[in-house]
């Protein structure tokens, strides 16, 4: 049995609705022949397909980064923006092939608004100017009569996007990026950038470009740029055929959260920073089968089970992590996989969406205790180098919850990560009693190959029920290999 010990009157932060951000990227199929693609017949008027867009919005996404990633680092945006037909065919360096830029900024933010969601704009930093940085704000914020502004006017859009989050940069560090720097380098042109930005724009919030949080390059950059943005990004990718390996590598993050948290600290004690930076994990996920081409991963339901574990990640730092996007959302590493006729939801899909359903105004604390797993040994069992064997022995069933604002309600989120048997939880609440019956959702893998609208996609099985609470306990039993959530109104004792 796992005993899980829920405390909301113990804050560990407010959760902001950006850690269920989302990223796409010129890049395979996302775009063209994911989310956009002209003349479809699912598609609407401005090429919009209207099956993706439904299953983008039920997983009520934050933000959206956009347009990279790598291709942003030889993007330049004034090539998407007028008449399409105008526009120019240019190579892509990132990933190969032609970019048609069919799809620029209008499309981006046009499509954001559909969503209901705040989009989060990374600048090329690669072989992008300054000067070209700063007329993408002016296009997309200024309400004043320049030059910029009015071709935003003249290409149908009166009024202001006032697009809030720019990134200064995509993985500069990479030598797979065009026109990748050194830290130092990068901090003497990004520290030009982010001042001059905030002059034209002083609500613009910037995101500096971190590696993986425990880096050299970390380090040389919060101490350059923390007085001068909003977040600091960082960046991580797990996965394994190992089943162990892939379902408790997402643990590598909390490390990397409490190492960058640190290097933030000291900066702002060092530089005396009032309001130091917060993190964005503007890119995360599980990504190891599909290295090179168009990245069209196929998952199964222990990705689900990772999945579900980096977000619980971000609840439980919620104090620090306020955004965070999964990479990416159509195609290419993604939750939702298209074909000219259906789109459908990989198991990866689940988990962000009910996380993103149920979580609501705070974060609380949680302590559990119950059966632990140790099955990492040195040796590396996947294509990343994470080594996550000194952060163990952890628990079987990883835990996260959230309240509302007045603490009467209550929403907790269970990965219960054994893969062959069922684990009785026994949630205690201290200072509280439940007050309600518990709605219980839980996904698990699907039940046969039948079911599946695409043979080489897999799906998930989700059951609803309920279950009754006692005075302060809750208990219910969670099948193996599942991911659960549990809401329930919560009152005084």
């Amino acid at each position: 049995m796992t005993r899980i010990v829920v405390d909301p009157t113990r804050q560990l932060g407010s959760v902001d609705r950006n850690v269920f951000g989302g990223f796409v990227e010129h890049l395979g199929r996302c775009i063209y022949g994911g989310l956009y693609e002209e003349g479809s017949p699912l598609s609407d008027a401005r090429g919009f397909r209207g099956d993706v867009l439904g299953l983008l919005r039920e997983l009520r996404m934050g933000v959206l980064r956009w347009p990279g990633g790598n291709f942003v680092s030889n993007y330049h945006w004034a090539d998407g923006i007028g008449p399409k037909d105008s526009r120019p065919r240019r190579p892509e360096l990132a990933w190969g092939g032609e970019e048609s830029n069919r799809f620029g900024t209008d499309e981006f933010l046009e499509y954001c608004a559909e969503l209901g969601t705040e989009p989060y704009i990374c600048l090329n930093m690669g072989t992008g100017s300054l000067e070209e940085a700063l007329a993408w704000v002016e296009y997309c914020n200024s309400a004043g009569d320049t030059a910029w502004a009015r071709r935003r006017r003249d290409n149908g859009h009166e009024a202001p996007y006032r697009v809030r989050y720019w990134g200064l940069g995509n993985e500069m560090y990479g030598e797979w990026q065009v026109g990748a720097v050194s830290a130092e380098e990068y901090v003497r042109s990004a520290t030009r950038w982010a001042r001059a930005i905030k002059m034209l724009d002083p609500k613009a919030q910037l995101v500096s470009c971190g590696m993986n949080g425990w880096n050299d390059w970390d380090r040389v950059v919060i101490d350059g740029m923390a007085p001068l943005v909003d977040y600091h990004s960082l960046h991580i990718y797990t996965g394994s055929g190992d089943y162990w390996t892939n379902v408790l590598q997402p643990h590598q993050a909390e490390r990397a959260i409490s190492c960058a948290r640190a290097l933030i600290e000291r900066a702002a004690y060092v530089k005396k920073i009032a309001r130091p930076p917060r993190l964005a994990y503007d890119e995360w996920n599980v990504w190891f089968r599909e290295p090179v081409g168009a990245l069209e991963e196929r998952y199964n339901f222990s990705d689900a089970l990772a999945v579900a574990t980096y977000l619980n990640i971000f609840i439980r730092n919620s104090g620090w992590v306020r955004m965070a996007n999964l990479a990416q959302m159509v195609n290419a590493i993604a939750p939702i996989v298209t074909t000219s006729d259906t789109a459908v939801a990989q198991p990866i899909y689940y988990p962000v969406l009910l996380h993103s359903q149920a979580a609501l105004d705070l974060a609380a604390d949680v302590h559990v205790t119950g059966r632990t797993v140790s099955p990492i040994g040195a040796g590396h069992h996947s294509r990343w180098p994470h080594r996550v064997a000194d952060l163990g022995p952890f628990s079987l069933v990883d835990a996260a919850a959230t309240t509302s604002t007045d603490r009467a309600r209550l929403a907790i989120t269970l990965v219960n990560r054994s893969p062959d048997e069922p684990e009785i939880a026994e949630i205690v609440l201290r200072d509280l009693v439940f007050d309600s019956v518990a709605e219980v959702r839980t996904v698990t893998a699907e039940r046969g190959r039948e079911a599946r609208v695409l043979p080489d996609v897999e799906g998930a099985y989700l059951e609803e029920g309920s279950e009754t609470p006692k005075g302060a306990t809750l208990t219910l039993t969670l099948p193996p290999q599942s991911f659960t959530v549990i809401e329930v109104a919560t009152a005084s004792q």
